[in-house]
């Protein structure tokens, strides 16, 4: 048995993409704009790979509509 790393999805990896969507899809069901930290919080908990997490952590501060946050995370949700 061997004591492997566990394999981590690159940001621009299609299933992190997938993941990014799902998370933008849930967390602006019925909201128009969402806060930076708010995103960053849901997809700390949603365990996004690192690179998306950082990604987010340097959105600047302020609300963002799924068209923004999309278009600044590489993220396909329109």
């Amino acid at each position: 048995m061997t004591d492997n790393p566990p394999v981590t999805e690159a940001a621009g990896t299609e299933s992190a993409v997938r993941r990014l969507d799902d998370l933008l899809e849930d967390l602006y069901r019925g909201q128009e704009r969402i806060s930076q930290s708010d995103i960053y919080r849901r997809a700390v908990a949603a365990e996004l790979p690192a690179e998306l997490l950082t990604r987010i952590a340097a959105l600047p501060q302020g609300e963002y509509s799924v068209d923004e946050a999309a278009d600044l995370l590489g993220g396909s949700v329109t």
